[in-house]
């Protein structure tokens, strides 16, 4: 069928749904298979309904489904990819079709650096006018019928929720049933999809009439309290800003203030001026919802945009509270699924650009500290996939080392942990530095290392994992390349024992061999991270049952 497969190339697409008839007639079908997330949302911490103020991200680029339809990924240059997922905690794929299924793609990255995935259910002009009539203004079995419709496709994909944008003018019928419609959606959702979320656009008032109201007051105040939260349109003042959160109450954090990146109309700023928009909002203990952001690659052009993307989010970052990992094995060799070339064990094996989100893996934090420290994705060199992780800074004079702080983590260590290190140090003197990673814990009375019962030498809970110059037995395998890298790639495995820890960072570490009243600049690059329980490594996988292959294409 053409809506699964592509006509041109018979690859499998994502796609959209459009009307009402095509939603409601909507079934599982065997050719969905592809379509389906195969990877779970992942745990962080803080969980999304904590009352910390939020960040989501609405991806509206030229229409949607354009290379990321591809589910097996293409051969695009320079293509548009999303990494900063430490950053932000909903992420919502929007275009102008009725039902916006995220493609897969999309869902899977979100997915493995937990991230919640948002489709958008959207009506607008006279056709959506005759649409909503046509399921709202009758009795509750229309509008039940598309809120169970919609709960099913998520749970079926296996995203998160709906963003509802009802830009048209409702009936007096229809506008009588939109609150209820909202909350059986609610409900359908929050029962189908564990963690669900459904966010309504400020549009239509409670009369029905099309007005954006840029801020929650008592004409859109019944959507709010229907749904689990509001996404406001973009011509706010400081003063909406205050009703707003006036009127929410204890729900401040469910009004997520929009953001336009491109500045259409009046509004505080966009662009590389988007700070002035969040710092204003976070200021009122607000969420924001970050509208295409993707302006960096649209706007900017392509060329430059990975240089770009890190220099919007960079100004951001303060704005922008940070999430931590809280489950181990945590391992990546921190490809944002696209590239140039391929690699494997730090050799090319294909040259090339491919593209596909689905291959992005564990996203870092990309700290930037002005002229002193940057990270980035380098395409030229890598041990794994499409990119290693750039670490360029400097060393300040008299002092040792520098710490480049790569995950935030929240979780309790178990007793003992392996962690294993990819890297090459790139510039004329590398063999001038040392590279390691360390680990950090959180304050506690009780936390120790290995069995020794006496105060740490360093009290801020600092850990340098032993190095181990071989792999123990019986994981000879799975720690194959300690100490033995190739194609210029250095590799190292560490152990660290701990009693009745916390743990809080994992930092990589770059010393200098002899000390200097100098300044030292350094280039890494990260190919590969991973901090592992030992206690699960040792115990052996599930094996693979019942394995199944279907529709082949024989080349």
């Amino acid at each position: 069928p053409a809506r699964h497969f592509d006509t041109g190339t018979t690859e499998p697409v994502s796609f959209f749904l459009s009307g009402l008839e095509e939603l409601l007639a909507w079934q599982p079908d065997s050719n969905d298979d592809f379509n389906i997330s195969a990877v779970p949302l992942a745990k962080r911490q803080p969980p999304l309904r904590s009352k910390r103020p939020r960040t989501l991200v609405c991806h509206d680029m030229r229409g949607g489904y354009l290379e990321d339809r591809f589910i097996q990924g293409s051969a695009t240059r320079n293509p548009y990819v999303f990494y900063h997922w430490r950053y932000i905690d909903i992420f919502v794929y929007f275009s102008h079709h009725t039902v916006t299924i995220p493609p897969v793609c999309w869902t899977n990255a979100a997915h493995r650096n937990g991230v919640p995935v948002l489709g958008t259910f959207i009506t607008e002009w006279t056709d959506g006018e005759k649409l909503c009539e046509a399921f709202l203004a009758g009795g509750e079995e229309a509008y039940h019928a598309v809120s169970k419709q919609l709960a099913r496709i998520a749970q079926h994909y296996r995203f998160d929720g709906w963003l509802v944008n009802i830009e048209n003018t409702l009936s007096a019928a229809a506008v009588r049933n939109l609150p209820p419609f909202l909350r059986h959606l609610t409900a359908q959702v929050h029962s189908a999809v564990p963690g669900g979320l459904v966010i309504w656009y400020d549009s239509v008032l409670q009369n029905g009439t099309l007005q954006w109201q840029n801020e929650l007051n008592e004409e859109n105040r019944v959507f709010f309290d229907a749904c689990d939260g509001l996404f406001t349109n973009y011509n706010w003042k400081e003063e909406h800003l205050e009703r707003t959160h006036g009127l929410a109450g204890p729900r401040h954090t469910d009004v997520y203030v929009g953001v336009d990146v491109f500045a259409r109309g009046d509004v505080i700023g966009g662009g590389f001026d988007t700070d002035k928009s969040l710092r204003l909002i976070r200021q009122h203990g607000l969420s924001a919802a970050i509208f295409a952001p993707g302006w960096v690659y649209e706007h900017l052009g392509e060329e430059n945009f990975l240089h770009n993307e890190n220099k919007f989010w960079g100004l951001l970052a303060e704005y922008l509270p940070t999430h931590s990992i809280c489950t181990l094995p945590l391992a990546t060799s921190f490809s944002l699924g696209m590239g140039t070339s391929r690699f494997l064990a730090g050799k090319e094996e294909e040259a090339g650009p491919w593209y596909d989100l689905s291959a992005q893996e564990i996203q870092p934090l990309y700290p930037e500290r002005e002229g002193r420290l940057s990270t980035s994705c380098c395409l030229q060199d890598a041990w794994c996939g499409g990119s290693s992780l750039r670490v360029q800074g400097t060393i300040p004079p008299g002092e040792e080392r520098v710490a480049v702080r790569l995950f935030s983590l929240q979780m309790p260590a178990p007793p003992k942990l392996f962690l294993t290190l990819l890297y090459k140090l790139e510039g004329p003197h590398p063999d001038e530095f040392t590279v390691a990673l360390e680990l950090t814990t959180r304050d506690s009375d009780t936390c120790h290392e290995g069995n020794v019962t006496s105060l740490l030498a360093e009290p801020n809970g600092r850990h340098h994992p032993r190095f181990l110059p071989a792999p123990p037995p019986g994981l000879a395998k799975l720690l194959a390349t300690c100490n033995r890298g190739s194609h210029g790639w250095t590799s190292r495995c560490y152990e660290l024992d701990l009693q009745d820890c916390s743990l809080r960072d994992l930092s990589l570490l770059v010393s200098r061999q002899q000390p200097s009243p100098q300044e030292t600049p350094f280039t890494c690059l990260l190919g590969e991270v991973r901090v592992l329980d030992a206690a699960s490594v040792a115990a052996s996988p599930p094996q693979v049952q019942s394995l199944s292959a279907s529709q082949l294409w024989w080349q």
